[in-house]
C-alpha cells in the first residue's frame, strides 16, 4: 500500500491545482526557478561547513578533544566511548554515522553503548549544517547565540539520552 502513497499524493495535488485553476507545470517550474538563487546563496556556507568538518577530523583535533573531554563527559553520564560521537554530530551527519557504525561493530548492536549511541545519533542534529542552510536563507549575520544555544541543547540531549538508556 505504501508504494502507492506518492503517486496518489501527486494525483491529488494535480487535481487540486486544476480545481483551483492553477497550471501545475508552470507553478512547478516557477518554484524551481525561485529555488536556484537560494541554492546558490547556501552553497558557500555548505562548502565551508564540509571543509571545516573534514579539517576537524583530519587534523586530529577531534581525537584530542575526545580524549580531553571524556572525563568531564563521564561525570555527566556519557561513556568515554561515545565522546567522539557527541563531538562530531553537530558538525557532520556522515561523520557521526561512521562513528556510530564503528560503535556497532566494536560493541555489538544490543549493548548499552550502542543503544546510547543510537539515541544520541537520533536525538541531535548537525547544528552547523542546519545553521548554514537556515541563516543563508534568513540573510542574518547574528549566528553566535543561536549556534551556542543549539550546541548546548544538543549536548544536553546526549546527556539525557545516556540517562534514559541507563535506567531502561
Amino acid at each position: 500500500m505504501s508504494k502507492y502513497f506518492i503517486p496518489i499524493l501527486f494525483l491529488i495535488i494535480y487535481l487540486f491545482s486544476i480545481i483551483k485553476k492553477v497550471k501545475p507545470y508552470d507553478a512547478f517550474t516557477q518554484g524551481a526557478k525561485s529555488a536556484v538563487p537560494f541554492a546558490t546563496s547556501v552553497f558557500p556556507y555548505l562548502v565551508s561547513i564540509f571543509v571545516l568538518t573534514e579539517l576537524f577530523e583530519q587534523s586530529g583535533l577531534s581525537n584530542f578533544l575526545s580524549n580531553f573531554l571524556s572525563p568531564f563527559f563521564g561525570l555527566l553520564g556519557i561513556p568515554k566511548e561515545l565522546t567522539k560521537l557527541v563531538l562530531i554530530k553537530p558538525f557532520s551527519g556522515n561523520g557521526a554515522l561512521a562513528v556510530l557504525t564503528e560503535i556497532y561493530t566494536k560493541y555489538g548492536v544490543d549493548g548499552y553503548l550502542s543503544r546510547c549511541a543510537s539515541v544520541i545519533y537520533g536525538s541531535s542534529e548537525t547544528v552547523f549544517y542546519v545553521a548554514a542552510v537556515y541563516f543563508a536563507g534568513a540573510k542574518t549575520k547574528k549566528l553566535a547565540l543561536p549556534i551556542i544555544i543549539s550546541l548546548i541543547a544538543s549536548f544536553f540531549s546526549s546527556v539525557f539520552a545516556c540517562f534514559i538508556c541507563h535506567i531502561l
